[in-house]
């Protein structure tokens, strides 16, 4: 079944009785080489050796999906609409080994459906993705739950996670310090994972076309905090503490962008204790949120740390 084809993906509609729903940010792909050259660019960070699974969020009307279905042993779609349900039974009824949740994967306990879902598959030394076409209302939030659902202890437990997001969010997603596009969610995010922009996707390429363009990104897990920071702490406790504490400093610095650190950490953070981290860690006292990097951002927790304890 090609489920690229516009004039498919509307007699499926049809036939259900559907229509993309606004409500769900539901844009149907319409171009065959674009999910293909998801599910590969997906499959290529995880180890070819290894059984590997993937977790799909939002499977739409499974275009995608199948493609996934032919580069993993194993795929666990979430989807959040009902109506959809029946269609993707017909569309993925020869990919035995895709399986379809209606659920809200906002509301998931997620360490709790990876292992009832692939649990054997990585008590067996499999491997673990995550790849979604992703409504643009809800990206950061969903990207932010596949982080701070794992200990900062740990690494993440996912080979890649891939998403089609909207081109501004991967750019800010991909900025670097200083940049205009840089933001909390980039410093946020980079506490975790590096970020890879793969490829540009027009408006044509969607039933119905969105309003602006997206872009097709990966961020690949990497060691977490302890990579970064080489001070990081070396115990489990306090590390889960100090990132806390980084995750802070960044929304607390990026919550008022025109403001300076000394004056937008004020609410938790004396000037006195600001300031004295700032010279000790060679920045400017009048620097503001959007020019530290995420190591800065941990850089100036040990300074305030120290600071603090001596003031």
């Amino acid at each position: 079944m090609e489920l690229t084809n516009p004039a498919v993906v509307r007699a499926l509609l049809e036939k259900y009785g559907l229509q993309p729903k606004k409500g769900f940010g539901q844009n149907f792909l319409v171009n065959p080489s674009i999910p293909a050259h998801i599910a590969a660019y997906s499959r290529s960070h995880a180890p070819a050796d290894r059984p590997a699974g993937v977790l799909e969020i939002g499977p739409g009307i499974g275009a995608l999906t199948a493609c996934l279905a032919e580069e993993y042993d194993r795929v666990a779609a979430v989807e959040i609409d009902r109506g959809l349900l029946p269609l993707l039974e017909e569309t993925l009824a020869d990919c035995g080994n895709a399986a379809v949740v209606n659920a809200d994967f906002m509301k998931l306990d997620l360490p709790s459906f990876l292992d009832e879902h692939f649990g054997d598959l990585l008590s067996e030394g499999g491997t673990l993705s995550v790849c979604a076409n992703l409504p643009y209302y809800i990206t950061s939030p969903v990207m932010m739950k596949l982080i701070e659902s794992f200990p900062f202890s740990r690494p993440l437990p996912f080979s890649s996670m891939v998403f089609m997001v909207q081109l501004e969010v991967a750019r800010r997603l991909a900025a670097q310090a200083g940049s205009a596009d840089y933001g909390a969610i980039t410093a946020s995010v980079a506490l975790r994972c590096t970020v890879e922009k793969f490829t540009d996707v027009s408006p044509g390429n969607f039933l119905p076309p969105p309003k602006v363009s997206s872009a097709v990104i990966g961020l690949i897990p990497h060691g977490g905090v302890r990579e970064i920071d080489p001070m990081a702490p070396s115990g489990d406790t306090e590390l889960e503490l100090f990132s806390a504490r980084v995750e802070e400093l960044i929304a607390l610095g990026f919550g008022q962008r025109r403001k300076t650190l000394l004056n937008a950490l004020q609410p938790k953070v004396p000037k006195d204790v600001t300031a004295a981290a700032l010279e000790a860690c060679g920045m400017r006292a009048d620097i503001r949120g959007e020019k530290l990097s995420a190591a800065d951002f941990c850089r100036l927790a040990h300074a305030m740390e120290k600071t603090g304890a001596e003031s």
